[in-house]
């Protein structure tokens, strides 16, 4: 990624919030040092981020919100923006456990849904409540969108072949030893 857009990104980000949360703004950047620092923090926290995601990101805060947004609700805003393809963490949780067996079958928004439920355990997902099930879905989840979001091309699923039938037809004689070896077998 280019040091300089992102760089760029970061500062059109905090001059759109000074623009917006004036006064909320000042109060908390009261020092251009303070500003400095969280600068570094966003571009170190933001880095995995286009900056046109970023930018979009910060436009839809401004819309929604009434205050200077924190760290984590910029982060949250630009996983949003930066892949369309990837739904919402809790949107994958509930459509991984909602997607019907054989789950390699199952036709998926996005392949990392999938390896997220996997990584998870299917079992643990439908038999665990989802206060305790989400937290830990999410954790998988956000790593493998990481991953995504620095390149990496996630397989879709596929599912496995049974092996084809071996089919030779049995003649009467061999038909009738099996069965007298089976008899035999089980002493009958």
């Amino acid at each position: 990624m280019n040091k300089d857009a992102l760089i760029d990104a970061i500062n059109q980000v905090f001059s759109l919030f000074s623009l917006n949360y004036h006064n909320q703004y000042y109060a908390a950047f009261k020092e251009q040092a303070l500003e400095v620092q969280a600068k570094r923090l966003w571009f170190e926290s933001l880095q995995n981020f286009e900056p046109a995601a970023i930018l979009a990101a910060t436009k839809a805060i401004i819309l929604e919100s009434e205050y200077l947004p924190t760290l984590s609700k910029m982060v949250a805003q630009c996983e949003r923006h930066s892949n369309a393809a990837l739904p919402e963490p809790r949107a994958a949780y509930v459509e991984a456990c909602q997607a019907p067996s054989p789950k390699a079958g199952y036709q998926w928004s996005h392949p990392a849904v999938y390896y997220a439920g996997l990584a998870c355990d299917w079992f643990f997902l439908a038999s665990t409540p989802e206060s305790t099930a989400l937290p830990i879905f999410k954790q998988h989840y956000r790593e493998l969108c990481e991953r995504v979001r620095n390149g990496e091309e996630l397989k879709a699923p596929k599912l496995k072949e049974l092996p084809s039938p071996q089919e030779s037809v049995l003649t009467r004689e061999e038909n009738q030893q099996r069965l007298a070896a089976l008899r035999a077998k089980l002493d009958l």
